[in-house]
Order: C-alpha cells, then structure tokens, then sequence
C-alpha cells in the first residue's frame, strides 16, 4: 500500500495508500505504522524529519545519548538496550576511563545501590559523579544532593539547577545528571563520548548489541557477569541470580498487574507503536511486587513515569497522572 503508480490511478498521479490518487508530491510518508501527509514534520531523537514526495528528509545533528537507571535495578542503556541488574555494591554507571587510555578520562559516574524491600532487589540509594582529573565530585544522596570538593582544579566547571522535579547538574565537559530526587537516574552525554565510554550503561557507540562489555573488555550476553565486572569493591557478592519478586510475594502479583496495566492501557495508546510498552511494564510488575516495606505507590508511579519519559522523547505526550494516580 506504498505510493505507487499503475492501473490504480490515472496516467500521472499515484495511489496514496488510503484510496486516494495524488500527485507525487503529495504522496505521503509512513512512520511507525502511522501515515503522515506530505510536508508533515516529525520528531526522531534531536532530529526534524519532514515528509517529502513519500520519502522522509531528515536533518542531520548529532543528539546526545541518555541512560536510564531506575526502580529496583532497570537500566536502558544509551543504546536503548534494556535490562535488569540487581547488585548491592557501588557500580561504574558510565565513565570514560575505557581500555588502554585508562589516564585520558574526564568523568566518571558512580551508582550505590542497595537492598530496598524485602525480596533482594536494589535501588540506586545515591549517585556519585566525578568531574575532571582534579576529582570534584558531586554526591546525591537519599533525597538530598552534597558537593565534596576534594582538590582545586579548573579544567571542568558545572553547574546545578531545578527544572520542575528534577535536580539537574551539567557540566562543561558535555556531561549532564538529571535526577528526580527519589529512584530514577538520567545520565545524558554529548555526541563526543560516542564509543568512549563504559560502564552499566553501555558503550554509545549506536549499537545495541554490544553494551554488555566488561569491565575487562569482552563481551558478554549475561547482564549478571556484565554487572558483576562493573563493580568498584572486590569485597561486595558477585549477583548470581535474577530475583523475581513476584513469585516470592505471589500475594502482591495480581494487585501490581492491575496498578501496572495503565501502561498497556488506552492512555498510553498514542505511544504503543513508538516505544514498546511490554518491557516497561514488566518493571513496573517486579517494582510494585518488590516494594514491601512502605513507598510502594512511589515504586510505581517510578515505573509508569519512566515508560512516559520515553514516550515523550518518542513525541508521544501522554497526561496520565491524575488526584488519584500519581
């Protein structure tokens, strides 16, 4: 059902996939199963895409990567690779001390995650950042964000500011941390890091495939080995096995999947065909199921608002909190 020309359509105009005969600059263009009119705009990541005679021209910046790191051990790396890790230690999230030019780095991202409830799953209870070779560094904390200043140096400055419920700190290096004060992490990089980097995060390099290289350099496929090698304390437990919370707490099960099918629901149907609803929701199964010691509303509006985050970085605005929800 593409713009095609043949019996269809008179000599000279072409079928518009919706029954219609246009002209060739009128044909439109189609994106995630949706057809868009010619000269219709979208976004994809940084970049504007316009619909040109059934093609889409798009500009051609390059966009900076973000990592995701929330609830009860979720990561989405910059390649948008998504998995779950649930280490108790202090873990490298992302750094650009990577192989060989191990003195070149200019930053590096530290996550201390600890047990939260009862089953074994962790949250990231505070995030380090470490900014320049002279060592400042940012800490943020269980709710509250502390500067240690270690050494004087002026290579790389920062600045810290609050955007709505978010604490955001940049730095001049290219590094941005947004934090929403509570369990959800974003680590945002300029397109310079792209390859440079390691950690939990993967390796921005725009191939998914790839991210769970070690700390050592190989690849691996088990995100427990990957997580395992990332860790700064030779003394913390290697992570063995995956939990799955709700099996331990089957009582918890059918409520976490009613509270939790909202992502699945009508309300975030524009956002379906951009970003897969399934993964999202199946965090938001095990956090709801593993919060047991008090906040457990706060593990899943965590976990439905980090499936919206994506969506409106996909252009799909989706107002789903409401006085009852969130």
């Amino acid at each position: 059902a593409e713009c095609v020309s043949g019996c269809v359509c008179p000599e000279g105009l072409f079928d518009d996939g919706r029954g219609g005969c246009v002209e060739q600059k009128d044909c439109p263009c189609i994106h995630n199963n949706q057809w868009y009119s010619s000269g219709h705009k979208i976004k994809v990541d940084c970049n504007t895409c316009t619909c040109q005679k059934g093609v889409w021209k798009c500009t051609d910046d390059v966009c900076y990567g973000t990592c995701m790191i929330y609830g009860s051990g979720h990561y989405n790396t910059f390649d948008g690779k998504f998995y779950d890790f649930d280490g108790s230690c202090e873990y490298v999230a992302t750094q650009d001390f990577c192989g060989d030019k191990k003195s070149s780095g200019s930053f590096s991202i530290i996550t201390e995650n600890v047990p939260c409830g009862t089953t074994g799953v962790t949250c990231s209870k505070a995030i380090k950042m470490f900014l320049g070779v002279s060592d400042d560094s940012q800490y943020i904390s269980n709710k509250e964000y502390k500067e240690i200043q270690r050494d004087v140096g002026d290579d790389v400055q920062y600045w810290n500011r609050t955007v709505g419920l978010y604490l955001v700190i940049e730095a001049s290096n290219g590094v941005m941390l947004i934090w929403d004060k509570k369990t959800t992490v974003f680590i945002k990089l300029s397109p310079d890091y792209k390859g440079k980097v390691c950690g939990l995060c993967g390796n921005f390099d725009d191939k998914a495939n790839n991210d769970f290289t070690t700390r050592s350099g190989l690849q691996d496929n088990n995100p427990l080995n990957f997580g395992n090698s990332w860790k700064q304390s030779p003394m913390c437990p290697d992570v063995t096995e995956e939990i799955k919370p709700c099996d331990l707490k089957p009582h918890r099960k059918s409520w976490a999947e009613k509270e939790c099918s909202i992502i699945q629901s009508e309300i975030f149907k524009i956002c379906h065909s951009k970003v897969d609803p399934l993964p999202y929701y199946e965090a938001c199964v095990h956090d709801a199921c593993s919060c047991d010691s008090g906040g457990d509303c706060e593990c899943f509006c965590s976990a439905v608002a980090a499936y919206a985050q994506e969506c409106i970085k996909a252009e799909a605005c989706v107002f789903w909190r409401t006085p009852d929800i969130c």
